[in-house]
């Protein structure tokens, strides 16, 4: 891209997995290595290591996290969230997006190239495995136009297998998630022939992640996720991305190969030596010279390979670094924009209000409803009202003698069948119940009832509800 003509766009017509034809066109990458690499192979192994067992890390009994959608039941930090507890899961997930998309105004893309589990398991799990039974870039271009041979159908059929043993095991993860580690270990026990349904699902999930991963790939982030397409609304010239600074690397007449003999500041020439090293080490296929583009991941494999590259020419390192544009063309260092403030003060006040939820969350919810359609009923001096109760424990000790106690007014309460109610940890307890309040003490033909709920004399918590009357009183 040379300084005095207009830049060529035509690589944002057509994606680097599609060929001329259409057809997939398989991204063969250089191995990268690097300060960066090094520092996003320590960091996925923590995030990789925390990702497969944090189902299976118990606190005070809850699973660390667990998202069972089955059964609505949702252990976040091994908080226990259930359907009553949907406005906190939402205030989350708000809290998720504008906190993802601050994130994106300040730093761009940089959440998929170190953060993102997809990333991190195709970059750092699927991708090394393919260098090391396949070998570099020009290695495995080579086994790819290789006939079938026996040693084409030994590297393939290896790393198929390998492939797939590990869709397996991410699928058991997965499931872990979904249905709670106690039941997956349970699942295991017993074995597959006693719950067939379960591997079915099993062998579909392995399915789907076999396909991402061996086929699909890059894809995902190019074509599937929405964040990417994210970025065209929320960058600007302010954000740090991974950047290349054509000031430096276009000069006044654009790139050129490298002569050490020749005074390259002199001649107008850039530093960018045009080796192509981005390109090839680019997990996308891209070529970051061309500016900000919805692929690019941000995963700082053009920027070690160019910073080597600058090494060995003895140029300055940085041609390709975290930058913002204003940084490349005005020197501006990065400050916090208005936008980014504003991201700032609505991610506060959303944090407030959540952690304010959390606090006034009860551990256990009543909930004492009026049966619908029945009226009350006169018995001697008294009136009697039928209600359906509900007690959801969201703890992990089931509660063996829950009693309820007529606050305010005074009256009676007795429960259909047992005297007394029992509620499963991390379960519910539903049934009906008669409260009989004498006719002298009612005020009106709607009173509130203040119930209290027990659990071996222990008050554990109060409901409200109301009581009806006749209209007329004596």
């Amino acid at each position: 891209m040379a300084s005095n003509n207009l830049p060529e766009e035509s690589f944002r017509d057509s994606i680097s997995t599609i060929d001329k034809s259409g057809k997939r066109a398989f991204i063969f990458s250089k191995i990268p290595v690097g300060r960066f690499y090094n520092k996003r192979k320590l960091l996925s192994y923590i995030l990789l290591a925390f990702l497969v067992s944090a189902p299976f890390i118990k606190i005070n009994g809850n699973q660390f996290l667990m998202f069972n959608v089955l059964e609505r039941k949702f252990n976040i930090f091994s908080f226990p969230f259930w359907p009553q507890d949907f406005h906190l899961f939402v205030i989350s997930m708000i809290i998720g997006v504008v906190g993802l998309a601050l994130f994106t105004v300040a730093f761009g893309r940089i959440f998929c190239g170190w953060f993102c589990p997809q990333t991190i398991f195709m970059e750092m799990v699927f991708r090394r495995i393919e260098f090391w039974i396949d070998g570099d870039r020009a290695q495995q271009m080579r086994l790819a136009k290789q006939s079938w041979d026996g040693e084409k159908i030994r590297k393939r059929l290896t790393k198929w297998i390998i492939f797939f043993i590990i869709s397996f095991i991410i699928a058991n993860v997965f499931l872990a998630y979904l249905i709670g580690s106690d039941e997956l270990i349970r699942f295991i026990e017993e074995g597959p022939a006693q719950n067939q349904s379960t591997l079915i699902a099993l062998l579909i999930f392995t399915g789907v992640f076999y396909f991402i991963y061996a086929w699909f790939r890059e894809q995902v982030c190019i074509i599937a996720c929405p964040y990417g397409r994210m970025q065209g609304v929320l960058l600007d010239n302010k954000t740090i991305n991974v950047a290349y600074d054509h000031v430096r690397g276009e000069g006044e007449i654009g790139r050129a190969k490298f002569n050490k003999n020749e005074d390259r500041a002199a001649s107008g020439k850039g530093d960018c030596i045009d080796c192509k090293v981005c390109v090839h080490v680019c997990p996308t296929g891209i070529d970051i010279r061309n500016g900000t583009q919805l692929e690019c991941i941000n995963c700082t494999a053009c920027i070690d390979e160019c910073d080597t590259i600058m090494d060995k020419v003895g140029l300055p390192k940085g041609l390709i670094r975290y930058a913002s544009e204003d940084e490349i063309v005005k020197k501006e260092k990065f400050q916090l924009t208005l936008r980014m403030k504003g991201y700032i003060a609505v991610l506060a006040i959303l944090i407030g209000v959540f952690i304010g939820m959390l606090f006034l969350r009860n551990d256990v919810e009543a909930t004492i409803l009026h049966m619908p359609g029945q009226l009350f009923q006169h018995e001697g001096k008294n009136i009697t009202n039928i209600y359906n109760y509900k007690i959801i424990n969201k703890t992990e000790g089931a509660f063996d003698n829950v009693t309820f106690k007529l606050v305010d007014p005074k009256g009676e309460i007795k429960l259909v069948g047992s005297p007394f109610v029992k509620v499963p940890k991390q379960g519910m307890a539903q049934g009906t119940m008669f409260v009989k309040i004498l006719e002298s003490n009612l005020k009106g033909e709607k009173v509130e009832l203040k119930i209290e709920v027990y659990n071996n004399n222990k008050l554990i918590e109060s409901a409200t509800t109301n009581f009806v009357g006749p209209r007329n009183f004596n």
